[in-house]
């Protein structure tokens, strides 16, 4: 027998009440689980690895060019 009251959205619902409530407050020098804290510089790190490693591959072309 199928359950007739089974709400297949159901889950998704709940799941997006979930996700679309506000943060509560947080002190001042507490970790924060919601938003882009620290994102910023783990980009940077990203950037400077991905220039360092251009930088280290060109001297390796030129090097065997040369």
């Amino acid at each position: 027998m199928a359950d007739n009251d089974y709400d297949p959205a159901g889950s998704t619902q709940m799941f997006r009440a979930f996700v679309d409530e506000t943060p509560a407050r947080q002190e001042q020098g507490t970790v924060s689980t919601y938003g882009r804290s620290g994102g910023g510089s783990r980009t940077g790190v990203i950037a400077l690895v991905a220039v360092v490693a251009l930088a280290v591959l060109g001297a390796v072309i030129w090097l065997a060019v040369k």
